[in-house]
């Protein structure tokens, strides 16, 4: 039986985050470094990024690829710059996001595309073109890893108007299962994550009114980095080798309470 060290151990892992510079994807890129990966993190704006490798390095082995993956054009990019560094890749966590709200009768198309290109679609190709490497890493002993950072209003509804970014991701937690079914036999295992309310820029309301919207909370808090952080590593390690297909929700216990 594999040591509980081991289990949930990432020494000798090399991960890909897109997102890494801020929010949820830091957090996962920071634990994935104290369990011992050499990770790569990936954003659109290169100073954001690379100021967030240079923070994160104080951890561990972590390079800055800054790159736009809401386009095909720039998926290639980062998959040949990553290449540049290394030939395999035995993690991958599709993380990089986008939201819009306005109203139903406002909502504009521009609002739609610039969401589910993001959201949806780019989580499909980036792993597509990251095809071969997730193989090669596969190939040298442990499984490898695809990670879908969903949201639990893919899972239930949330009263905003969030139209583009609630479809997307439910989208994407379905997209999670049938990819799984695709990819399993190559011994790549793709999963989800579902977050409820965690500080980031993108969920500012939990950011900033952290007191306030812990009250809606059963668990009675808002997410820690390290909730967040134990999640990725449990499915990227060892100890989650056997999850395949399913989104794990992450919220302190919102989904049921939404009813």
């Amino acid at each position: 039986m594999t040591a509980l060290d081991d289990l949930f151990s990432l020494a000798g892992r090399t991960a890909l985050v897109t997102g890494g510079s801020r929010g949820i994807g830091r957090m996962i890129a920071a634990g994935f470094l104290r369990a011992g990966a050499r990770v790569f993190i990936s954003s659109r704006k290169a100073e954001a990024c690379k100021a967030a490798a240079a923070e994160l390095a104080k951890l561990g082995p972590c390079t800055s690829l800054p790159a736009d993956v809401s386009t095909l054009e720039g998926v290639r990019g980062l998959v040949t710059a990553l290449a540049a560094h290394t030939p395999h890749l035995d993690i991958l966590v599709n993380n990089a996001g986008a939201a819009w709200g306005a109203e139903f009768d406002e909502f504009p198309e521009n609002g739609w595309d610039k969401v589910l290109n993001l959201n949806l679609k780019s989580p499909f190709f980036l792993t597509q073109a990251l095809h071969g490497a997730l193989k090669a890493g596969a190939a040298r002993g442990p499984v490898a890893k695809v990670i879908h950072i969903a949201s639990i209003d893919g899972v239930s509804a949330n009263p905003q108007e969030t139209y583009s970014y609630q479809a997307s991701k439910a989208g994407l937690i379905h997209l999670t299962r049938r990819m799984a079914l695709k990819l399993a036999p190559e011994r790549i295992a793709v999963s989800a994550i579902a977050p409820g309310a965690f500080a980031s820029d993108m969920n500012r309301l939990a950011r900033d009114h952290g007191d306030e919207v812990a009250r809606r909370v059963p668990a009675g808090r808002i997410g820690t980095d390290e909730d967040m952080a134990g999640a990725a590593i449990y499915l990227a390690s060892r100890a989650g080798d056997y999850v395949v297909g399913a989104t794990l929700v992450v919220d302190g216990g919102v989904t049921f309470a939404r009813g």
